[in-house]
């Protein structure tokens, strides 16, 4: 049977292959392939400008240009043969060393330099920073700019319902009104923090040998400041330099990306699941397309969709997410294996990640506000103004302002407004403050709410 998007294993190579080709182009196969020659092209290029390793002369121009050129021409093709290399050698690293050497073989250059092709590298030397250079591209070119499509259309829906007033609940119970644009922006604001979580994790790198020592290095070469050359060399890459590791670089650095991920994850799984509430109390509604179908059985069906499929996406990531987080800090001794099958997963825990952003983006665009809904249910709920009321009394020192609202409106249905009102006129409270608690409802209950929804 043909490896197509019809029959993948995979629902993100077959179901959902079109929506992932940039993740597509950095975490495949051929990615990490691309990526490897791309840092053992870079340490040859490092090693020419050493003056003290002779061997390797300074390159001309030309053979810089050639050597770029196969990185930004990296081809699929390129890849096989990469691939064809590996399977009579069983070595992924080293298939990419002997590529390099029959690829580059008429640059008379290169050729003389042919040993210093994977110089003194183990191959996590390699592993490390291709994996590094892959999520620093994943995160500025494919995550960070979806998440900034959510946060822009929160922002915007936050601004446009900044006026509208709704019934808040706590503990899924009517509470103190609010706005719907405040409880977007509550949810905007969160995401930039967590945005920035994300930004900011360094993403560090070593080339430093078999066990972290330089041991090789300094057996060819002793009176090379090899700690300087590769701190040079991974912080030209634009990466952060790691001057103790054991074989492996520590993937600490990994850890707390994925941890900021799945954090912003967590934090759009509740607004898909509070988004889908509101649809489910009617305060929005869904803009329909004329072709589609809601339920197989029901014809009148408008199923939030989006927001469950972002849901369930975003927790596949996390569930991933948070084991790579656990176990790629974890090695026994100076390096065993388990991380090298479970990185290959990055991708995947990635592709989800940004399915559930595309689902939510694509739900929010979908959202139609029904304030006639909303002051409906604003207008039955006389009980909330329970809450200003006693207040004001306890700032009057009026006794037992908390007790007396309680058994006036707790656990009980219907409370008028004629009723409240009834209690207030009794108060004794100056009559200015009766003449304001009288003019409150429930839909100008709304503090400052308004006012911070405009102000994100």
């Amino acid at each position: 049977m043909a490896l197509t998007p019809l029959t993948a294993l995979s629902p993100l190579d077959g179901r959902y292959h079109n929506k992932l080709a940039a993740l597509r182009d950095i975490f495949s196969e051929l990615g990490l392939i691309r990526y490897r020659v791309l840092v053992e092209l870079a340490w040859l290029k490092a090693l020419s400008t050493e003056p003290k390793i002779a061997e390797v002369p300074a390159f001309a121009p030309a053979t810089h240009a050639q050597l770029d050129d196969l990185v930004a021409r990296f081809s699929q093709s390129d890849g096989e043969a990469v691939k064809t290399i590996e399977a009579k050698i069983n070595h992924d690293v080293k298939a990419i060393e002997y590529f390099l050497r029959d690829k580059l073989g008429a640059n008379r250059e290169v050729m003389k330099a042919a040993e210093f092709i994977h110089f003194a590298c183990t191959s996590e030397d390699i592993n490390n920073l291709a994996y590094a250079l892959m999520l620093k591209r994943a995160r500025e070119a494919v995550l960070l700019p979806a998440l900034d499509r959510i946060m822009e259309k929160l922002g915007a829906l936050a601004h446009e319902f900044a006026d509208v007033p709704m019934l808040a609940r706590t503990h899924g119970q009517p509470a103190s009104p609010t706005t719907l644009g405040k409880e977007l922006a509550n949810v905007a604001y969160r995401l930039v923090r967590a945005r920035e979580t994300i930004a900011t994790a360094r993403l560090t790198g070593k080339m430093n040998g078999a066990v972290g020592n330089y041991n090789a290095h300094v057996a060819a070469y002793p009176d090379v400041d090899w700690p300087g050359l590769a701190r040079d060399f991974v912080e030209k890459l634009g990466l952060e330099f790691n001057p103790y590791t054991i074989q492996i670089e520590p993937h600490d650095a990994l850890a707390e990306l994925f941890d900021a991920v799945a954090r912003v994850n967590t934090v759009l799984i509740d607004l898909d699941r509070d988004i889908w509430g509101y649809i489910s109390l009617g305060y929005f509604r869904q803009k329909v397309k004329a072709d589609e179908v809601g339920s197989s059985t029901m014809p009148h069906k408008v199923n939030p969709i989006d927001f469950e499929n972002s849901e369930g996406n975003l927790g596949l990531a996390n569930a991933l997410l948070r084991h790579l987080s656990e176990k790629l800090p974890v090695s026994r001794w100076q390096r065993d294996l388990t991380d090298s099958t479970v990185l290959r997963n990055v991708g995947v825990a990635l592709g989800h990640a940004l399915l559930g952003y595309d689902a939510c983006l694509r739900g929010l665009d979908k959202l139609e506000a029904d304030r006639a809904r909303m002051n409906a249910d604003l207008r039955d709920r006389w009980e909330v103004l329970a809450e200003p009321v006693q207040t004001v009394m306890r700032r009057y020192a009026l006794v037992g302002a908390y007790e007396k609202l309680k058994d006036l409106t707790r656990g009980r249905d219907g409370i008028t407004r004629e009723a409240l009102h009834a209690f207030v006129r009794d108060l004794d409270l100056p009559e200015a403050e009766k003449t304001r608690l009288l003019a409150l409802t429930p839909a100008t209950y709304i503090g400052k709410a308004a006012e911070l929804a405009k102000k994100l």
